[in-house]
């Protein structure tokens, strides 16, 4: 390819859009341009990204026995009702574009395909020795996100490669998921990229177990809890942790453990309250009024008990509320904290806002129109552990010393709620600390068990002539995010550094002065070698100054360049190298048999 037929349109300032590194790269480089919030084109730069991505995803996916093929984007509501997921993409997240036919009929364009695959699999895989399968595809999905950002890492329209298997049992699928775990492993290598694998939520897709890849970069929006000897990452969504032990209140329990009161005027903080009185927030329990709302249309007011110290996990909180009300209200859609306008507006009963204690009594909701008419109480386990507590009183500008569960109110019911932190203890080792970095998701998989084969009848015969629903695996790579988070971790103050195997193109031909016979001769014998020994190969044959080339091609970031300059008339060009900055001069007629071999390393993800 030459650049003169590239349509290659470089930006020499950042883009006001763009906010980190990668986004602003892509955009100058003229690799992709914005169509719209969240919408990307990519231009043929980026287009030869994807399918070097793309070819090293078939490659390992082929490698594992899984077999592809390509699913419609357009999904029927009914599917996903049936697997009860359509109101909690619609109404609740709201992340999936739906749409109405002519006919009336809702569609939905596809974020995800586990609905889809599991109607085709009880059609198509009706007997034991069918399995186990693994199917794949490489295809665009579609996320309404409230606010798209980071160009490729967060937009409405990306592709992705997706794959699903199904099993006669739970041992075959986790055979499969453990092929999948080190064929990820593999890709990223590939690909060039430092990818540490995590414990996941699993979230809306629901199932047993996930894994999240993470490709570390300070640009990650995740935020990954490590410990310092590699037994134990997992993303902060997941992770679990030992919180500090408390220190004991001075004087324990009082009033028979109700607590004693004392004046707290305009101290409705944990912080205002502990600064005023010599109190530790590890001694305190605060109290978080929350609200539900599920696709029945009801609500459940929650009260969660939280030691002073410790951060509320929204995931691990929904993840309980979800295990405990879904059942008989369907999917939840949100949780949010009732605010005093909502209680208002909800006819509430005066509440006591920054002084709430977990004694208080569900009468104050005897107003709450279609909210249920008392509070789900949990507690986080440090809280439930204290043995004596500061707390609110339940009215204003008054708190309790000396509270004991059991006689201020039965404990609520313990769980891990809290947000595991840099700096805690790890469970598996407590002398190890967990330690913070920053993440992209380009990953994910997950054992999703029966929970959508159940919901769809997706059954098979087993050996013994039973019918029983099939076991299923579920496995994402973010085609597009991937590309830009190996931008994000291959960079430099001039330009991208892309890792051979991904590269849009792995050479280029650089002459200093394309009107000088012997320059330009010389590149296009070099640029026609290289083509023949099967490099891909760009030549610059641009009449623009050597500085603008030279600053393209770093901004570019193709991993080797040729540049024929001044000694093309004695047969010696240099070679650079975009990643390490060094440089070396040598015979043009030795270029193949020096660089060809370091090419062959690193399309396998090597050095060189």
């Amino acid at each position: 390819m030459r650049v003169s037929r590239l349509m290659l349109v470089t930006l020499r300032d950042d883009p006001s859009e763009a906010e980190i590194p990668s986004h602003k790269l892509l955009l100058r480089a003229g690799y992709i341009r914005r169509v719209a919030s969240g919408i990307y084109a990519y231009l043929p730069l980026m287009w030869r990204v994807l399918q070097k991505v793309s070819r090293v995803v078939r490659e390992e996916m082929d490698g594992t026995g899984a077999l592809e093929t390509l699913l419609p984007q357009l999904q029927p509501a009914e599917l996903w009702q049936r697997s009860g997921r359509w109101a909690g993409y619609t109404a609740g997240e709201g992340i999936m574009f739906h749409l109405e036919d002519r006919q009336g009929r809702e569609l939905g364009l596809g974020p995800t395909h586990e609905e889809v695959i599991t109607y085709l699999a009880t059609d198509l895989l009706r007997s034991y020795r069918q399995l186990p399968v693994n199917l794949y595809q490489i295809q665009s999905k579609f996320r309404d996100e409230i606010r798209p950002r980071f160009g490729l890492m967060r937009g409405r329209e990306f592709i992705m490669k997706d794959a699903y298997s199904f099993h006669a049992n739970e041992e075959s699928l986790r055979q499969t998921y453990a092929a999948m775990d080190s064929a990820y492993r593999r890709i990223f290598a590939r690909c060039g990229l430092r990818a540490v694998a995590v414990e996941a939520d699993s979230g809306a897709i629901g199932g047993s177990a996930s894994q999240e890849f993470m490709v570390t970069a300070e640009a990650g929006e995740d935020l990954i809890l490590a410990s310092s000897d590699g037994a134990y990452a997992a993303n902060q969504e997941r992770a679990v942790s030992l919180a500090a032990d408390p220190i004991s209140l001075p004087g324990g329990s009082r009033a028979g453990g109700k607590g004693e009161p004392f004046a707290t005027p305009g101290q409705s903080s944990i912080e205002d309250l502990c600064a005023g009185h010599g109190i530790e927030p590890c001694q305190t329990v605060k109290v978080l009024m929350l609200l539900a709302r599920f696709e029945d249309e009801s609500a459940q007011p929650l009260l969660v008990s939280l030691r002073g110290d410790q951060q509320l996990n929204e995931v691990k909180l929904a993840n309980a509320v979800t295990a405990r009300c879904s059942a008989e209200h369907g999917a939840l859609l949100d949780i949010s904290p009732i605010t005093k306008e909502a209680a208002a507006s909800e006819g509430l009963l005066p509440l006591p806002f920054g002084f709430m204690g977990p004694h208080l009594a569900d009468g104050l909701l005897s107003n709450s129109g279609h909210w249920t008419k008392h509070f789900l109480r949990l507690a986080d386990r440090t809280a439930a552990e204290l043995s004596s507590f500061v707390c609110g009183a339940n009215s204003t500008d008054i708190h309790l010393v000396g509270a004991a569960w059991g006689s201020l109110c039965p404990c609520p019911e313990s769980l891990d709620l809290r947000a595991a932190q840099p700096g805690d203890r790890c469970q598996h080792d407590p002398s190890q600390q967990l330690q913070a970095s920053r993440g992209i998701e380009v990953g994910h998989i997950f054992q999703l068990g029966r929970k959508y084969s159940e919901a769809l009848e997706a059954r098979f015969t087993n050996e013994a002539g039973s019918e029983e629903a099939l076991w299923m695996g579920c496995y994402g790579i973010g085609v597009s995010r991937l590309a830009q988070a190996a931008v994000e971790q291959h960079h430099d103050g001039n330009g991208i550094c892309w890792p051979v195997s991904i590269a849009p193109f792995e050479v280029i031909v650089v002459a200093a002065n394309w009107a000088e016979a012997e320059q330009s001769g010389l590149a296009e014998q070099l640029y026609l070698r290289l083509q023949e020994a099967g490099v891909d190969v760009l030549l610059d044959d641009r009449s623009e100054r050597a500085g603008v080339k030279f600053k393209d091609a770093d901004l570019i970031g193709i991993p080797w360049r040729v540049v024929v300059g001044r000694g093309a008339a004695d047969g010696l060009v240099e070679l650079v190298e975009r990643s390490s900055c060094s440089k070396r001069d040598l015979p043009a007629i030795e270029l193949l048999e020096t660089l060809v071999p370091c090419l062959a390393s690193q399309r396998m993800g090597l050095p060189a």
